[in-house]
């Protein structure tokens, strides 16, 4: 509640009149959530009454019904505002942590028949697969506030032209002044990290010129290693509170013409170096550094949300269209692509054959009774040549057909057999926003009891067997108190760290056995 699971719901949804609200719908799709029910019809397996208890009446909805409010939710197309007035509440909740955004995109990979989506790479897969992208923006802890789904695969910087800065333009609260960024030259409104997908000279000075965003990210090409006598070792806190020391080396680096960013390198104890650019003028080197790695908790993110939270499943089977002037890729272009990247691998094998054979033949000295030998040496070189002119050759055609052939098209142009449809993303986006919330709890409570567990591991696991433990609820009607009692953990600790985050009164018995926490709350 305290996230904004009923927080604007009353202005952007409304429900016909009957027993079950917009209250109930989103209480018992939170539960399940925390739960790790990850599909609505798992519900059928749970004691209807039990649960109902939770939510305050005598049962949960029947998953038919769940099913159809749901769908009505749906067809009011409000979750993306709904969605916005959260990330609102919650950049402005976050303080500073709201002036450093980190934005990845997590492909949700489809196996249905419905419709032909275009393939995309999946780095967990390491396979090209068809399905959805989901652009996340999160903070430095990995707290996410929106998501933007797509089923084009025109790329991170597609997404975030069109789609994310404007919006978080928008919704970011207490932005410096048009006044305040003139008088400080080197002050940004925000900073943007993103890996190497969103690598654009242009696009990051774009950012810096129109908006006064500065980018961070990993330079794509960096060139050969800097000497080690430019690195010295730094203390470096990590966003979790985390100090660690590392070799940092920093200078000033001119992308293309006219873009000036600061370069920093990361030593590492191998030698490999670690190379991030980025146009924040203010921040320190190591500060940079730190920034920059705490991009690995959107990932520990994307990983956790999928084990326990189930962001891939399917919602529904339902799919939109696609407005018929978006533009896509050309789908004869990408074959003449696809067929120039097959020739030049076939080209490379041949050269290298070539090159060895030729340098066999040069090192060798060929006495009479080899020359048998050396003939057919000579003969599979000339073959070899007469090959590689042709693969030469072929690729010459190839390249000369894609000059004259447009990148992209409108999808009105594409062929009957390429066309292709969205997955709907309305019910799927609610029950994103729901997970944000229920993720974005339980956060809140890992950070309450991680300074008494040794091991942060153990912090979320000891909360997901808090939620999934029994509990009694016991009304006191004479003081209006209600009393809910949870059934003893797995051990003292437990026990004791559960009663410490209940923050209010509480007991824990003597006995092992019959330990019980009662928390007790006005009715």
């Amino acid at each position: 509640m305290a996230n904004g699971l009923l927080k604007h719901t009353r202005e952007r949804f409304a429900l016909p009149k009957g027993f079950y609200g917009v209250k109930h719908i989103f209480l018992t799709l939170s539960f399940i959530v925390l739960l790790r029910i990850k599909s609505i019809e798992a519900i059928q397996y749970l004691s209807p009454g039990e649960l109902g208890k939770v939510i305050g009446s005598d049962r949960v909805p029947e998953i038919k019904t769940i099913r159809r409010k749901l769908g009505i939710l749906a067809r009011q197309n409000k979750a993306d505002l709904w969605s916005s007035d959260l990330s609102k509440n919650w950049l402005k909740s976050d303080g500073e942590l709201s002036g450093l955004l980190y934005v990845d995109g997590h492909v949700r990979v489809y196996h249905g028949k419905k419709t032909k989506l275009p393939k995309r790479y999946v780095s967990r897969e390491k396979l090209c697969l068809r399905g959805m992208t989901d652009y996340w923006l999160n903070n430095a802890l990995g707290q996410p506030y929106f998501v933007i789904s797509t089923a084009l695969n025109s790329g991170m910087l597609s997404v975030l032209r069109g789609e994310m800065i404007p919006r978080i333009l928008e919704e970011l609260p207490d932005k410096p002044t048009k006044k305040e960024l003139e008088e400080d030259p080197g002050r940004s409104v925000c900073s943007i990290v993103f890996d190497r997908e969103g690598y654009s000279p242009e696009f990051i000075k774009e950012q810096w010129d129109n908006h006064r965003i500065s980018c961070y990210t990993y330079k794509k090409f960096p060139g050969g290693n800097w000497d080690e006598d430019r690195f010295n070792e730094q203390d470096v806190k990590l966003r979790n509170g985390e100090m660690v020391k590392m070799k940092l080396g920093e200078k000033t680096t001119c992308l293309g013409k006219t873009l000036i960013v600061r370069e920093i390198r990361k030593l590492s104890e191998g030698g490999h170096q670690t190379a991030i650019i980025t146009t924040d003028r203010q921040s320190k080197t190591k500060d940079i550094a730190a920034n920059m790695f705490a991009r690995w908790s959107q990932e520990n993110f994307f990983k956790y949300m999928q084990e326990h939270f189930g962001i891939d499943r399917l919602i529904e089977y339902e799919t939109t269209p696609i407005d018929e002037t978006t533009k896509v890729v050309n789908p004869e272009y990408r074959r003449l692509g696809s067929a120039k990247r097959s020739i030049r691998q076939k080209l490379g094998r041949k050269m290298s054959q070539f090159g060895a054979l030729t340098l066999e033949l040069s090192d060798e000295q060929i006495p009479g009774e080899d020359e048998k030998w050396f003939k057919k040496c000579l003969l599979r070189k000339a073959e070899l040549r007469e090959t590689i002119e042709f693969y030469q050759k072929e690729l010459e055609v190839l390249k000369e057909k894609q000059r004259g052939i447009e990148t992209h098209i409108p999808m009105a142009r594409l062929p009957e057999n390429e066309k292709f449809r969205s997955l709907s993303t309305e019910k799927k986006h609610i029950m994103d926003m729901i997970k944000m919330i229920a993720y974005r709890a339980e956060t809140a409570m890992a950070l309450m009891i991680e300074p008494d567990l040794t091991r942060r591991k153990e912090t979320r696991a000891l909360l997901r067997q808090i939620f999934s433990t029994e509990i009694d609820l016991v009304p006191d009607e004479k003081n209006n108190i209600l009393n809910v009692w949870l059934h003893s953990l797995s051990n003292e600790r437990s026990n004791r760290i559960a009663a410490e985050c209940i923050n209010s009164y509480t007991k824990v018995c003597s006995s092992y056995s019959e330990a019980v926490i009662i928390l007790r709350t006005k009715m």
